[in-house]
């Protein structure tokens, strides 16, 4: 098991501030620090260390695809051994074209699958050739894959904490 340093209240306002996302503003470390009352300076660094010891995972852009225009969205699902999944997982995420894969376990006999790569396109054919383009790359080693088609956007949210009423 992992463990991870204690947060304190700094820490804790920042997380509580900006889990739901930086401000879309020029500045959005100064407007964080505005809002909780410290230099955008320390909100940077503060939320560096988060991220170095594994207590945040990620600052990034979460692009809304469908306002994009990218109407067809598909998550690709592919049998792969097992022992080369980690591999192969590294190439097809490093794919311009793929948003997100990972890897999870399989529930057989109803779900062999265990490689999943989130395809964007304008159509369904579009995500069919870029999932053609990962079978090729896969070869041989994709023994088997689908491509299920999003309905609906799903509202993405992580952990929420409450910021501390003390300082």
């Amino acid at each position: 098991m992992t463990t991870h340093p204690a947060i304190d209240n700094l820490d804790r306002r920042i997380i509580a501030v900006t889990q739901s996302g930086l401000p879309l503003v020029s500045d959005p470390y100064g407007a964080v620090a505005a809002e909780i009352g410290v230099d955008a300076a320390d909100v940077r660094e503060r939320m560096q260390k988060m991220l170095d010891a594994g207590l945040i995972r990620r600052i990034g852009v979460v692009p809304n695809h469908y306002a994009l225009g990218m109407k067809a969205n598909g998550m690709s699902v592919w049998d792969v051994d097992d022992q080369l999944v980690d591999a192969l997982g590294k190439q097809v995420g490093a794919l311009d074209f793929v948003s997100h894969c990972y890897c999870r376990p399989r529930h057989r006999p109803h779900w062999p699958y265990n490689l999943f790569a989130m395809v964007h396109g304008n159509t369904r054919d579009e995500v069919f050739e870029k999932a053609g383009a990962i079978e090729r790359l896969l070869g041989p080693a994709a023994r088997s894959h689908d491509v299920l088609f999003s309905t609906r956007i799903l509202k993405k949210t992580g952990l929420r904490i409450a910021a501390s009423k003390e300082d």
